[in-house]
């Protein structure tokens, strides 16, 4: 296992450097930046005021030294300031990162723990109501926009419910009530389409796993019928599911966008959003960076659940 886990990890690297170099390039990619936003509405502007602006910016730079500049602060953690605000772009992360984290966390979680019952369910029960029941509903799931349903769920909330969402973050260590208050519809509606994606693809695995060989030997031996189904059969369909889930955490992160906005949560991908309208450089790379680095540690932690799940693929 942990040479399996070793290799797993020595893939990281060459990854990350190729996102770090893509994210800078598509960056700098962008029609206008920094100065050009700061001097909007400015027609008095001169070009050697704005080239005078980015060479204090450091955007006079060559790129390959502004790249540069980039990564070593990656590595030494030395992250900047912002071009638009001044505020250390670390600030800006440590207050961000934490609202997109749990977010995607609760989401991921309340599809599993929904969706995975109701896919066996429908599964070892196909073709009943409940099973035409679960599969509508997913349909449903995967057909709905989370920013949709987000919409939907706060004003059913308010004009029924008469009950607001606070706009201001609530920290769990705070307040815990209050924050899954706060979280709970923003995370329901993000994981509306993980939910029916991970119900769907549970029930299609059971089915096929049903179907096997060792299936059949493990009832004729006199197995117990809950044995059978979760040590063997569910055991053996998890290797799909959990790629789903695994691929689809970088879907939550960049559905929590719209929903943060939505609910007035600065993540993020509202942060993300926040830096591309104002060419803030340093916001940007940092924050694309980092959400892609989450996509790429999931995907590892799924490929190490694959060796405990199923011995062959650790000894391949």
């Amino acid at each position: 296992m942990a040479r399996y886990a070793l290799r797993r990890l020595l893939f990281l690297v060459p990854t990350l450097v190729g996102m770090s170099i893509l994210i800078f390039a598509m960056v700098r990619l962008l029609p206008g930046d920094v100065v050009d936003a700061m001097f909007t509405g400015d027609s008095g502007a001169t070009a050697s005021a704005k080239q005078a602006v980015r060479k204090a910016l450091g955007l006079a730079d060559p790129l390959p030294v502004q790249y540069l500049k980039f990564v070593g602060g990656v590595v030494t953690g030395s992250l900047g300031q912002s071009l638009t605000s001044g505020e250390p772009v670390a600030t800006i992360m440590t207050r961000a990162i934490p609202i997109t984290v749990e977010l995607a966390v609760l989401a991921a979680v309340t599809a599993t723990v929904v969706g995975i019952p109701l896919g066996v369910v429908s599964a070892v029960r196909p073709n009943t109501s409940l099973d035409f029941a679960a599969r509508v509903g997913g349909l449903i799931g995967l057909s709905v926009p989370n920013f949709w349903f987000a919409t939907l769920a706060l004003l059913a909330t308010s004009l029924f419910l008469h009950w607001i969402p606070p706009v201001t973050w609530i920290p769990p260590w705070q307040d815990l009530f209050g924050n899954l208050q706060q979280m709970a519809i923003p995370a329901l509606a993000i994981s509306v389409y993980l939910m029916a994606t991970v119900m769907r693809m549970t029930r299609a695995s059971m089915l096929e796993v049903l179907r096997q060989d060792y299936i059949r030997t493990a009832r004729a031996k006199g197995a117990p019928s809950r044995s059978v189904m979760f040590r063997h059969a569910l055991r053996n369909s998890l290797i799909p599911v959990i790629t789903v889930i695994g691929f689809q955490v970088g879907t939550l992160i960049g559905g929590a966008t719209i929903v943060e906005v939505i609910f007035g949560l600065p993540g993020m991908g509202y942060t993300l959003v926040q830096g591309i309208f104002s060419r803030d450089y340093t916001v940007i790379q940092f924050a694309a960076l980092f959400l892609a680095s989450v996509f790429v540690v999931v995907n590892l932690l799924v490929d190490l659940l694959y060796g405990v799940l199923d011995p062959r693929i650790e000894q391949a």
